[in-house]
């Protein structure tokens, strides 16, 4: 009787003593945490997928800038799809699509948020020199490179991620100490190397740029409000840079900000220790850090006229017709 009873609390019934215990929240907090990271996961997908098919579909907005948010859309796009979910499931029920599928799905996670962060320095980059040096921007900044660049993101990120999961990979079973289990295992030292190479080194670079871009851009928009004419070449190439350049850098800025308050609480609970922070304080750091993929597209909406308007074609099907793709959006 004793061993029916616990039986019950178990993933796998069958396997008495090896099997992992069922997540014990209650039922009405694990059913509304279900629900909400679920709609979450959905409204990523879709807002994600709007951004995609803006910048897909419509030349006008095939620009250096946009191909970098088309980058991020896709990681975004690709945490509402199978990370969130995977959150989802480990933290609601047991998992049961074997060890394997665990370690493929914490490979993917780890590229998608290398991809992220790596978008972001590029992102920042782009900006960098579009308000620091406009005049070379449409020469150093061209589309063909950005693309390259874009490449060797993922690349970088696909071959990076694969030192640290390959053990998971090569033996799914190594470190699960129970049936019904997908967590990801790192050693301290070679985690402390991975917060510092993924996120200390590539957010002091993202700091250190807008921090350039911010002075740069404040000087340029007092000049341009007090129509002041400057003497000097460099001084008159400076005011040469567009209303429009200024309002990008504004918007990517917002973009970068609120990047860095989803990232920064799990990397220091990363850096800390789990000994330093309990299991519920750890998941709400992770769900922060997926919630910065449904908020990006949000960011878009609020700042970019041509991206409301690029919606607004795609859901009435106007992009079907004939031509679409040369509309006039911007």
């Amino acid at each position: 009787v004793h061993s029916n009873s616990s039986a019950q609390f178990l993933c796998f019934p069958l396997l008495l003593n090896t099997s992992c215990r069922k997540p014990t929240s209650l039922w009405s907090a694990a059913v509304l945490l279900h629900i909400v990271l679920s709609f979450i996961s959905v409204l990523t997908v879709a807002f994600n997928l709007l951004v995609i098919i803006s910048i897909s579909h419509f030349r006008q907005l095939h620009t250096p800038t946009n191909i970098l948010l088309l980058s991020l859309a896709v990681a975004d796009f690709l945490v509402g799809l199978l990370v969130t979910p995977r959150e989802i499931l480990t933290n609601t029920t047991c998992w049961f699509l074997g060890d394997l599928m665990c370690s493929l799905y914490n490979y993917v996670t780890v590229v998608i948020t290398c991809a992220s962060i790596g978008d972001m320095v590029l992102i920042s980059a782009d900006r960098y020199v579009a308000i620091c040096d406009p005049l070379h921007y449409t020469t150093r900044v061209t589309g063909r490179r950005v693309k390259l660049c874009v490449c060797l993101c993922w690349l970088c990120s696909v071959f990076y991620s694969s030192f640290f999961v390959k053990d998971d990979l090569t033996q799914p079973d190594k470190h699960s100490s129970c049936y019904g289990e997908c967590a990801f295992f790192i050693d301290h030292v070679v985690g402390t190397i991975d917060i510092v190479l993924t996120f200390i080194f590539p957010v002091t670079i993202i700091i250190i740029l807008y921090m350039r871009v911010f002075v740069v851009a404040v000087s340029q928009a007092r000049a341009m409000r007090s129509h002041i004419t400057a003497v000097t070449l460099q001084r008159s190439a400076s005011l040469t840079t567009k209303k429009s350049e200024l309002k990008a850098a504004r918007t990517l800025g917002v973009l970068v900000v609120v990047f860095l308050i989803c990232f920064c609480p799990y990397y220091c609970v990363s850096l800390a220790g789990d000994n330093l922070f309990s299991t519920s304080s750890t998941s709400i750091v992770i769900y922060l850090l997926h919630f910065n993929s449904c908020l990006n597209p949000v960011i878009y909406a609020l700042f970019y006229p041509w991206f409301r308007k690029a919606v607004k074609l795609i859901v009435t099907l106007q992009i079907l017709q004939p031509g679409s793709c040369e509309a006039n959006i911007l």
